[in-house]
């Protein structure tokens, strides 16, 4: 992972851009410390569809005999 600083990251904006493409991550650093992260846009894991996926996964992995989330938000009113 490449870091930039952002004078360098403006005045090579079109060359950040084209490494971006070819999968590389680049770091923008403002004084030395890290404010942005330039990313592939297929790189992206939270994609709507990679967040539902999750979801699913998640709604499968959960044992039963748990609370459920209404009885947690009420068991929380109670206090």
């Amino acid at each position: 992972m490449r870091q930039v600083g952002a004078y360098e990251a403006k005045i090579h904006l079109a060359e950040l851009l084209d490494q971006v493409a070819r999968g590389e991550t680049i770091i923008i650093t403002k004084k030395g410390k890290p404010v942005a992260k330039m990313v592939p846009i297929e790189q992206d894991p939270w994609t709507l569809d990679h967040i539902i996926r999750r979801l699913h996964r998640l709604r499968s992995e959960v044992q039963p005999g748990f609370p459920s989330l209404r009885e947690m938000i009420e068991e929380g009113r109670r206090f």
